[in-house]
């Protein structure tokens, strides 16, 4: 599996597609989490800054198989946000996840941010994993529908040292 830095054509579409098949399929998320998806990824791609933001996927002779993106946009404040982590069913489990987390990381260090945070919520107990093994630690848990239907939401940040 290749890693690839940067927006390439369909990217948009293709993350979007992943996102809603596997949440629609595992969770129940529907119309609003996929118009959300679509939305806020579209916005970052058009504000995009190769200085603050990071943008990785994971394509192989198929096509698009994963996604990590880094919102830099408010490193200095409130941290950098790591966003649309997803890889696709058939790529699940074969360690691509584990390659775009520690891309992100290496990208995290290389910039100096001091702290990056992400939202989930606790279903997703192979990201949650993931996301331990590279240092991040639960912060927070709320109830919320920010995706369109009641979950236990979570934030976990890590703080560089």
């Amino acid at each position: 599996m290749n890693i690839h830095s940067g927006y390439l054509p369909g990217c948009i579409g293709r993350v979007v597609d992943m996102h809603a098949s596997f949440y629609a399929r595992t969770v129940g998320f529907g119309a609003p989490f996929e118009a959300k998806v679509a939305t806020e990824l579209a916005a970052f791609c058009l504000r995009f800054d190769a200085r603050r933001d990071g943008l990785w996927l994971a394509e192989n002779a198929t096509g698009i198989q994963g996604s990590v993106i880094i919102d830099g946009a408010h490193h200095d404040t409130a941290g950098a946000h790591l966003r649309w982590f997803i890889t696709s069913d058939a790529a699940r489990g074969q360690g691509v996840g584990t390659q775009l987390l520690a891309t992100a990381m290496d990208f995290f260090r290389e910039r100096g941010y001091r702290k990056v945070f992400l939202w989930t919520f606790d279903e997703l107990h192979a990201a949650r994993h993931l996301y331990e093994k590279h240092g991040f630690v639960l912060a927070q848990t709320q109830r919320g529908s920010r995706w369109g239907k009641e979950v236990n939401e979570q934030l976990f940040t890590h703080t560089m040292a």
